[in-house]
């Protein structure tokens, strides 16, 4: 069965100005949280899916590259030290150790840990905990995979925070650009567990409630502003009144 987005990780060197960037944009943007290792970040949450407005916090360190949290910060670091933006791709997992281990046995395995972190839910304090595996595609080293298992979803999913003055709703598809779209089908088949569809820009992949489009930079470039470089191009956000609007 196909996956399901969980996030997406959008990075900025000023966290504060990105905030009230969405805030104009009519989302409302949760409280701001810190990392165990140091990267602090903002959710922008949907039912069942959110994006996480991410930076390197107050004395950041870099992790070292056999630390097991370098898939993540030290992938955000190197990634902010080039540019701004969208950067990696979290599927919802139910267990991260077999997929870690399925990712592995595939040839594309990058790392596997766990961590928890303070959170508030409604005014009140409380803990969220998650257990990541990573995959690292070699064709689209720009942008980061992983999959996310919520140890305490019922402290993390708030619909009070879904409600957004924009009336956005839902993560309804993700761009990915890349100048040879089979290139990357296979990895992306087996990251996302779905079938690829051909399409006259590249692929699509239908995942529950959304679907992930891999095409060519031009074919994309009509809903940006500029070609993309290769990589998480752009997210479409649904509205509730069947609308639709891009982020990139």
């Amino acid at each position: 069965m196909p996956r399901v987005i969980d996030h997406i990780v959008i990075a900025y060197r000023n966290l504060d100005a990105a905030a009230e960037r969405y805030r104009r944009l009519g989302f409302q943007v949760g409280a701001r949280n810190r990392h165990p290792w140091g990267t602090e970040n903002h959710i922008v949450q949907f039912g069942g899916a959110f994006l996480e407005l991410v930076g390197l916090g107050e004395g950041f360190l870099k992790p070292a590259p056999e630390d097991p949290v370098f898939p993540f910060a030290g992938f955000l670091a190197d990634f902010l030290a080039r540019r701004e933006g969208l950067a990696m791709v979290a599927m919802r997992s139910n267990d991260a150790d077999a997929d870690a281990r399925d990712f592995a046995a595939a040839g594309f395995g990058a790392g596997r840990f766990d961590f928890s972190r303070k959170a508030r839910r409604q005014g009140r304090e409380t803990e969220v905990a998650f257990s990541l595996a990573f995959a690292r595609a070699a064709a689209l080293p720009e942008t980061g995979f992983f999959v996310s298992h919520h140890r305490f979803p019922e402290n993390f999913w708030d619909p009070a925070a879904q409600v957004h003055s924009n009336n956005a709703t839902a993560v309804a598809e993700l761009a990915i650009a890349h100048a040879d779209p089979a290139d990357v089908s296979g990895f992306l088949a087996a990251f996302l567990d779905a079938t690829p569809e051909p399409t006259p820009a590249g692929v699509d992949f239908a995942l529950a409630g959304t679907r992930v489009t891999c095409a060519t930079p031009k074919s994309l470039t009509p809903m940006l502003s500029a070609p993309p470089p290769a990589g998480l191009a752009a997210v479409r956000v649904a509205r509730r009144d069947g609308s639709s609007f891009w982020l990139a």
